[in-house]
């Protein structure tokens, strides 16, 4: 039996609100206790799941983890469009929710530690988080081509998501805080924006 793989549709009897729920449950455990000591026993202990279900519905942790961050996202950029490609970022900043922000950052951070040491977790990440939100900065760029905004053959154009999630990355170790909204909109202003050659 070939191994099953993200692009395997998942059999699943669960209502959507139910998968919604146990989701949220799954980040909020997350929180409470890490990735490391995050069990499949727990996540059924506080949904009132059997781990059979569990595993039926997703190979392990690290693709039930994975699935339950790409699901809790409070902003997707597949639902901006302001008509500008800066406008779209400024408003991906404004949309997200400073205290939201700030456990994020925490999260994955915990997340980004045991992802290096954790093969099946970082692939999980990779597949089911990260890509998906790569695909959304790769349309967000070609809509502004598309409108003429944005050079095709702009050198920058794909270093979008790379100087968004590096200033983010950078600002707590250089300065020790991390970043919030002002910080964000300045850097879009002064670094993404001119990068690409955007007026």
């Amino acid at each position: 039996m070939p191994p099953e793989t993200s692009s395997t549709p998942r059999r699943t009897r669960l209502t959507p609100e139910r998968e919604q729920e146990l989701f949220e449950a799954v980040v909020e455990l997350l929180r409470e206790v890490g990735y490391e000591a995050l069990t499949m026993d727990a996540v059924a202990a506080r949904t009132r799941s059997s781990k059979a279900t569990l595993y039926r519905q997703w190979k392990g942790k690290p693709e039930l983890v994975a699935t339950a961050l790409r699901q809790c996202k409070p902003v997707s950029l597949a639902d901006i469009d302001t008509g500008t490609l800066a406008g779209d970022l400024h408003e991906l900043v404004r949309l997200h929710d400073q205290a939201e922000v700030q456990r994020d950052q925490e999260l994955m951070r915990g997340l980004s530690h045991a992802a290096f040491r954790n093969e099946d977790l970082f692939r999980a990440l990779r597949d089911l988080l990260i890509e998906p939100e790569l695909a959304n900065f790769r349309e967000l760029v070609q809509r502004s081509i598309d409108r003429g905004e944005l050079a095709a053959d702009c050198p920058a154009r794909g270093f979008v998501p790379h100087m968004l999630f590096g200033a983010a990355l950078a600002r707590p170790a250089i300065e020790g805080v991390d970043p919030d909204p002002e910080y964000s909109h300045r850097f879009i202003d002064a670094v993404v924006v001119p990068a690409l050659g955007l007026s």
